[in-house]
């Protein structure tokens, strides 16, 4: 059994931002999903990781890192979910609504980006390295968390689909600027998106793992 609440968090003083916060019972890691490039919490590929992830007894937050109007302005000029910084801050303050709220305030809690929301998961980890016991980028730029990535202390699984070459380029020469445990996984046959028959599939036992290798339940 599990629970599942609609939230909606607070950031900064004229903005909130959407989320589906699903608890099974006796979780007590939270995994937050930091979405893509023109995507949101109704992304069929980090639905179907968040399920898999509930089943290993992980508790999911998915969560649109953009305000609909800010989506609707993206739509046309792309130019927000290439704004890491921005995006980082709205994980930040997700991170700090979590401590705030009795019922969740325990979990240990995991990023899993994917795409440009991997640069963010990076940057918002390094922001608050007591708070995050582990990150997953999927398909994800770690490039963009620039001159962040060396203060990343939580441990770190890049995946990335193995036709997906520029992507694995990106994530090699970010890997060189960390410092702490990281690793690259290439998918065999995957494409960036991981349309490919099992691929997600194999993201979502990649995942699974390191959140419990690197305890986030």
């Amino acid at each position: 059994m599990k629970t599942s609440t609609a939230v909606r968090i607070a950031v900064g003083q004229h903005h909130s931002i959407d989320g589906d916060l699903d608890r099974p019972d006796a979780s007590s890691g939270l995994v937050v999903f930091a979405h893509g490039s023109g995507s949101s919490r109704h992304s069929r590929r980090n639905q179907q990781v968040a399920r898999s992830l509930e089943a290993r007894g992980f508790a999911t937050l998915l969560i649109d890192l953009l305000t609909p109007e800010e989506e609707v302005a993206d739509a046309r000029t792309a130019h927000l979910r290439f704004d890491i910084e921005l995006l980082a801050t709205r994980l930040v303050a997700i991170v700090d609504w979590i401590r705030q709220r009795d019922d969740i305030a325990p979990l240990r809690i995991g990023f899993f980006g994917a795409s440009t929301g991997g640069g963010a998961a990076l940057m918002a980890a390094a922001g608050r390295p007591d708070d995050i016991a582990a990150v997953v980028s999927r398909g994800g730029r770690p490039d963009l968390a620039g001159p962040a990535l060396p203060l990343v202390k939580a441990p770190t699984l890049l995946i990335v689909g193995g036709d997906d070459t520029a992507v694995i380029q990106l994530n090699e020469e970010a890997m060189a600027r960390m410092g702490r445990v990281v690793v690259l996984e290439i998918v065999p046959g995957a494409s960036h998106l991981f349309e490919e028959r099992g691929t997600l599939e194999r993201v979502s036992q990649l995942a699974g793992d390191w959140f419990e290798r690197y305890p986030v339940k």
